[in-house]
């Protein structure tokens, strides 16, 4: 199924489950917000896609996104002086770029198509709670360093497998690149493997280096910004 959703491009890459506070100050996404809150913009919904270098994607270097992303619904809007907007927004489902359009609106328009999970090759619910298991244990290692992304939370016991991998890599401090594989892998199961590799490598360096990298958003005005 295709749909056509307004396009958020930000620096950083948002995950199915995952948080996204936003600081909006800049005209167009001003006018996305407004849209998005009087349903111009049915179920305050909107894509948000990766940059794969820098914090800013314009009309002229639009290539620069990443080709898969996901969408958000808006939850939280809170209207700051001068216009400016300082919004909460939650990750949803995963998409595939078709073709973008950059004069139907004052942002960014796309036309996606959703990219569901595909089957695995070998599956059974053995090997599903064998690599859960050994997924969270990771990430408990990874924790008790003292690394974890301010505000998340570990996921629930009950999570779903082919959600868990998500939920695990919130509170983890990964690159965009790191989480763009893992939003655009499609196999539940390669995907919890790909993130327990992940938090593995990162609570190496961090043992090997015994530092806590800081977050990439401290080096940022805001994670968030547009």
């Amino acid at each position: 199924m295709t749909e056509t959703l307004p396009l958020f491009p930000l620096g950083n890459v948002l995950l199915p489950g995952g948080s996204l506070p936003l600081h909006i100050f800049e005209a167009r996404y001003r006018q996305l917000v407004q849209d998005l809150v009087n349903e111009v913009i049915p179920g305050r919904r909107f894509g948000v896609v990766g940059i794969r270098q820098g914090w800013e994607v314009g009309e002229d270097n639009v290539d620069a996104m990443y080709d898969v992303g996901c969408s958000a619904r808006m939850n939280e809007i809170q209207q700051l002086p001068e216009g400016r907007y300082d919004t909460t927004s939650s990750g949803e489902h995963r998409f595939r770029l078709l073709q973008l359009d950059t004069e139907a609106a004052p942002y960014l328009m796309a036309r996606v198509e959703w990219l569901p999970d595909t089957e695995p090759d070998q599956d059974s619910e053995q090997l599903r709670d064998r690599l859960a298991t050994s997924a969270r244990a990771a990430h408990e290692r990874y924790l008790a360093t003292g690394l974890r992304v301010e505000g998340s939370t570990s996921p629930p016991e009950d999570a779903d497998t082919a959600d868990l991998a998500y939920g695990l890599a919130e509170s983890c401090v990964l690159s965009p690149d790191d989480r763009q594989n893992l939003l655009a892998e499609t196999d539940p199961l390669l995907r919890l493997r790909r993130v327990r590799s992940l938090i593995n490598r990162e609570t190496e360096f961090v043992r090997r280096l015994r530092a806590v990298p800081a977050q990439l958003s401290e080096f940022a005005e805001h994670a968030g910004h547009n």
